[in-house]
């Protein structure tokens, strides 16, 4: 892996003016880079810095937004933000690097929020956990939810030792302050690059529950991205689909949910890549 970046330094993308970034959780400014800009390095590198692994294109090292040193924790984290930029063709489409999105805003932290911040900003979401609101009619799709959704709920339950339940009330379930506990001391667990992610992922499917059923490799992306997308497929089904708008929209929540939990995993595991040397 090494060998296929060879050594050089990499240029960060300039910055978004100020408040023209699309809005995130709590009314904050998240990160909007250009769509698209002409590819201007020839190579892609990693190196071991003081602060841990550094991105380099050609001979410059590449910074955040807010003109930091882009450095990840892990050796594996910045094989893959070297991959996307490694994968762009002709132009950068910044669109797609979801790695190196989440690496900036792990270290630039544009919301200012500390750790506990985050996870109660997680937890949150239980309230209006997709899988937790019901319909009653039509009665086709109750039973789908229920078919669906019940078994993913039963397995949080007892994965967590947690109460959460299910409401065909439009004030959703009342989602007991003891297994909010349990959550925020589970979140706990894993560090500030980690729990960006995480947030990632819930943002996407919409429900913490999905998101640590597919964190904890419970479920699959694809069943993920179903299960957040089940009242949707079940209208699909039933009335039809816009030609291409559908497929693309279900291939990006894929990639965003995936590159999240990616992310996750990526930042908390400690072990280093096993570098093979090709003998002949």
């Amino acid at each position: 892996l090494w060998g296929r970046f060879p050594p050089v330094y990499l240029l960060r993308p300039p910055p978004v003016a100020a408040g023209n970034g699309p809005v995130g959780p709590g009314g904050s400014r998240t990160y909007a880079p250009p769509a698209e800009r002409k590819r201007f390095y020839q190579n892609v590198s990693i190196s071991q810095g003081e602060g841990g692994y550094e991105i380099n294109l050609d001979h410059r090292k590449l910074k955040t937004p807010q003109a930091r040193l882009f450095t990840v924790p892990t050796e594996a984290l910045a094989i893959a933000v070297a991959t996307e930029w490694d994968s762009q063709k002709d132009t950068i489409k910044f669109y797609t690097m979801h790695l190196t999105t989440l690496c900036n805003t792990a270290l630039d932290n544009p919301t200012q929020r500390n750790k506990m911040q985050l996870i109660r900003a997680a937890v949150k979401f239980l309230d209006t956990d997709t899988i937790c609101y019901r319909v009653e009619e039509p009665a086709a799709l109750a039973e789908l939810q229920k078919n669906e959704w019940d078994p993913i709920v039963a397995w949080a339950e007892k994965r967590y030792n947690v109460t959460i339940g299910s409401s065909t009330s439009i004030l959703g379930p009342n989602i007991p302050a003891s297994t909010k506990e349990t959550f925020i001391s589970h979140l706990a667990s894993y560090n500030m690059w980690a729990l960006q992610g995480i947030e990632y992922v819930i943002t996407q499917l919409k429900s913490l529950i999905l998101s640590m059923g597919l964190i904890d490799r419970h479920i699959t992306v694809e069943k993920a991205v179903l299960l957040s997308r089940l009242e949707e497929e079940y209208q699909i089904q039933r009335w039809g689909n816009v030609e291409w708008a559908h497929d693309y929209d279900l291939c990006e929540l894929r990639a965003r949910a995936a590159a999240g939990t990616l992310f996750v995993h990526l930042c908390s595991e400690s072990s280093s890549v096993k570098h093979k040397l090709l003998q002949d």
